[in-house]
């Protein structure tokens, strides 16, 4: 039971002290201030413009529920918020896109290999003579 554990406690301390898994890491944190960035401008800003254009405060949108059970006050629907958090998911997910767009962009400049240069008339010959002769080799091997 105890080797157990060692070996457990071994593993964990492996898994959380991988690059990868600091990496994971910070971008969550990263990810929930920017977050907390996106759902300030989308309440703040874009909300209150896109009602402007519309005519809308979508922060008074609201579906009145009806009393149930007697209850005191009836319940309200926020459809605005709802709207709100669509917008914010929306121009988080552009971003979003737009970033691993340019990461792969440019991952893919980083990964393409090199060209190798163009060999000249005599480097090819030879390479032609010493893949022949290690066919000849292996040939002879064979026999």
């Amino acid at each position: 039971m105890v080797i157990m554990m060692k070996k457990f406690l071994q593993e964990f301390k492996t898994f959380a002290i991988r690059g990868n898994m600091l990496d994971m890491t910070a971008g969550v944190v990263v990810g929930g201030a920017f977050t907390a960035i996106i759902n300030s401008i989308v309440t703040n800003i874009a909300t209150p413009l896109i009602g402007i254009l519309i005519g809308v405060d979508f922060k008074e949108w609201v579906i009145v529920l009806p009393r149930l059970y007697g209850n005191a006050e009836a319940g309200k629907l926020g459809i605005g918020l709802f709207i709100n958090s669509i917008i914010s998911f929306i121009i988080v997910a552009f971003t979003l896109f737009i970033f691993v767009k340019g990461i792969n962009k440019l991952r893919s400049r980083h990964e393409a290999a090199p060209k190798a240069p163009e060999l000249s008339t005599q480097e090819r010959l030879l390479t032609e003579i010493r893949d022949l002769l290690k066919e000849e080799i292996e040939s002879r091997r064979e026999r």
